[in-house]
């Protein structure tokens, strides 16, 4: 027999409440913020009750750092692991990915302070990782030099982020144009061809 709670409602909750307050923080901190999100409204919009939630976090700096954490584990396989593509297409596709607002680790380390808080050290470790991912496939592609062209992309990706989020429209088809010419100047032989 499993065990159960009862949530705001009365209603008999099942084990899955630490999944749906993870659920609801993606929703919330992602529509508004994370310092504008309070626990009360995070554990109603999960259906649990606060003694649950504190029962599975020992509080919102835990689980905005879980809730970095998971958000994307393998920095963008979607794009960067996909075989069907070469890789100046993989470098190119992570601007076709559909944008749903500010990248949560800008958001993050934009809206907490703290040095001693996980958030921030997890939205460096992504923001490297994903120049790393664009620097391999930059490598693979046979950029000159892949470091600087992994670095030029990621800022020209987190730029795209958050232009798309202060302006309320979509940035990214006018980074890819961008992305495409940095590409092209950074891989011999990569640029459109023309007859002279």
């Amino acid at each position: 027999m499993t065990e159960l709670e009862k949530g705001p409602q009365g209603r008999r909750r099942g084990r899955g409440a630490r999944e749906r307050i993870l659920s609801a923080s993606q929703q919330l901190f992602r529509d508004q913020g994370i310092n504008r999100t309070g626990m009360d409204q995070l554990c109603a919009v999960a259906q649990v009750s606060k003694r649950t939630a504190y029962q599975h976090f020992a509080g919102k700096d835990e689980l905005v750092a879980e809730y970095l954490r998971r958000f994307d584990p393998d920095v963008m396989p979607g794009v960067f692991d996909r075989a069907d593509l070469t890789p100046r297409e993989r470098l190119l596709a992570a601007f076709e990915v559909p944008g749903t607002g500010l990248c949560p680790f800008i958001a993050a380390a934009v809206e907490i302070h703290d040095p001693q808080h996980p958030a921030p050290q997890y939205a460096r470790d992504y923001k490297k990782a994903i120049a790393t991912r664009f620097a391999e496939t930059a490598r693979e592609a046979g950029a000159a030099n892949p470091e600087q062209l992994g670095d030029q992309l990621a800022l020209l990706l987190d730029g795209a982020s958050a232009r798309t989020r202060v302006l309320n429209t979509d940035t990214f088809p006018t980074a890819a144009a961008i992305a495409t010419v940095l590409i092209d100047n950074a891989i011999p032989g990569s640029g459109p061809i023309t007859c002279g």
